[in-house]
């Protein structure tokens, strides 16, 4: 197996991740180019503050799906968290939003957090399987 991997004193890594945010009560709030403009913009300032590299990132009228890869040593829940109380207050503030917002809250308090591989979870199941084998 070869792996794309990343190293620091104590580890190597590969850890990426599948962020999938939703607007609460899923209102389509992203129809707007220059408010998704912001959002992204945003959303990559923040990453740097957490070290995290944003791979991809892209929106649905009610959801945004980042694909972002860390350090093992991130927090991801407070990165997350940053990340959601920043890109709400900062498009709530230079958008008009309030109408499709519920009670003024942009996100869900929810989010689905997925790790993603270089393999399949069969192919390493299969190559940990191996390992004891006589060859």
């Amino acid at each position: 197996m070869k792996y794309d991997l990343k190293s620091s004193s104590h580890s190597v890594y590969n850890l990426n991740y599948h962020l999938i945010l939703v607007v609460k009560y899923r209102r389509e709030v992203f129809t707007n180019k220059k408010l998704i403009d912001e959002l992204k913009k945003r959303t990559r300032n923040i990453a740097k503050n957490y070290d995290v590299k944003i791979t991809s990132q892209e929106v649905d009228k009610d959801h945004m799906h980042i694909l972002f890869s860390s350090k093992p040593t991130t927090n991801l829940t407070k990165f997350i968290n940053a990340l959601k109380t920043g890109t709400s207050k900062a498009i709530r503030h230079r958008f008009d939003i309030e109408d499709k917002l519920w009670d003024n809250v942009f996100w869900s308090d929810s989010y689905c957090l997925i790790t993603t591989g270089e393999v399949t979870l069969d192919q390493l199941k299969k190559y940990v399987e191996n390992q004891g084998e006589p060859k």
